[in-house]
């Protein structure tokens, strides 16, 4: 399940155990529309090992300028509340998976 954050959700977000994975898009965006059914399936297949987010840029624009979100789709990789990787733009499913760390049982 990937979980719609705002503004006001996005820093509980954050506090997951997990390693967290946010998209940052908006509705207009193409890729970002293409990009969306891949995150989708991540957040199901690998739900125990990380949460999955999506962050509307044009509706949130205190996170997206807090980040620096300069284009989209922007994908952080946060643990602990610090981002420790960033991705920017379209990406195949399989190298989404392996940027992320994720490992299959």
């Amino acid at each position: 399940m990937v979980h719609e954050l705002t503004d006001t959700s996005f820093n509980a977000f954050l506090q997951s155990e997990k390693p967290v994975i946010v998209d940052f898009y908006a509705t207009w965006c193409q890729p970002c529309k293409r990009l969306s059914p891949l995150l989708e399936e991540i957040a199901d297949e690998y739900r125990d090992q990380i949460a999955v987010g999506k962050l509307d840029t044009d509706l949130n624009p205190e996170i997206t300028s807090q980040y620096g979100i300069m284009s989209i789709p922007t994908i952080l990789v946060l643990q602990n509340g610090q981002v420790v990787d960033q991705l920017v733009g379209l990406r195949p499913k399989q190298d989404l998976v392996q940027k992320f760390g994720l490992s299959v049982f």
